[in-house]
């Protein structure tokens, strides 16, 4: 092995290192035009939302319409008949929902308890530092 191989050999990884004239992968990412780089943006995970919420929809409306036989649906002294699809979206709407006030309970709960940290932290005093006094 050469000198040179071999320093490369015990450098990190992240580090810039050239041998005859070749890029470093890095410093190589780094070189390309923007325009060539893909990036993820906030605008691109709202695309993807997009077509994944889209995909889920036309699947939802095909599920609809593949059961429109009539069920009888009671609800406490409730009762109606309504297609079995839209039954059990609206099941299936509600429990969603359900889980989103758990999980909304759970993220104040959370944020209570982090606030109050942080306030006891301001409230008590900073710990006193050691003097490193080389002398």
């Amino acid at each position: 092995m050469t000198e040179t191989q071999a320093g490369l050999a015990d450098s990190d990884p992240g580090e810039n290192n050239s041998a005859d004239g070749l890029l470093a992968p890095i410093e190589e990412h780094l070189t390309k035009s923007p325009s060539l780089a893909m990036v993820a943006t906030r605008i691109s995970g709202t695309w993807v939302g997009i077509i994944i919420g889209s995909l889920v929809l036309a699947l939802l409306l095909v599920f609809v319409l593949q059961n429109t036989r009539s069920v009888k649906v009671s609800l406490f002294t409730a009762s109606g008949e309504l297609p079995l699809g839209v039954a059990l979206l609206f099941a299936a709407v509600g429990g969603v929902l359900l889980a989103a006030v758990a999980a909304s309970l759970r993220i104040v709960q959370l944020r209570r308890r982090m606030n109050n940290s942080d306030r006891n932290a301001l409230d008590q005093p900073a710990p006193a530092r050691a003097s490193t006094d080389a002398s």
